[in-house]
């Protein structure tokens, strides 16, 4: 089942950000146990490098992030991990 919510974290992330590197990793067995993991929700690393991100503070390519996916939230994704990079 998770592997279907990684490969739609990937395409809206591809598809807002155009990104040149993009890896989203699923942490959830990592967390069996955990409250939120208890609802299904799924914890998520993403690693994204997008032009999109120049000249912005790590929080404001943090909020991009959390807006393109905000509709997986929390249903979908309990915890995200964020490392935006600029290339």
């Amino acid at each position: 089942m998770n592997s279907s919510r990684v490969a739609l974290i990937r395409e809206l992330l591809a598809r807002e950000f155009e990104p040149v590197e993009l890896d989203v990793i699923d942490d959830s067995a990592a967390h069996i146990g955990h409250p939120g993991a208890a609802s299904g929700a799924g914890h998520f690393r993403v690693r994204i490098v997008s032009t999109r991100f120049a000249g912005l503070a790590p929080l404001a390519r943090h909020r991009l992030v959390n807006s393109c996916l905000a509709a997986l939230m929390p249903r979908e994704i309990h915890a995200l991990s964020i490392d935006a990079y600029a290339p």
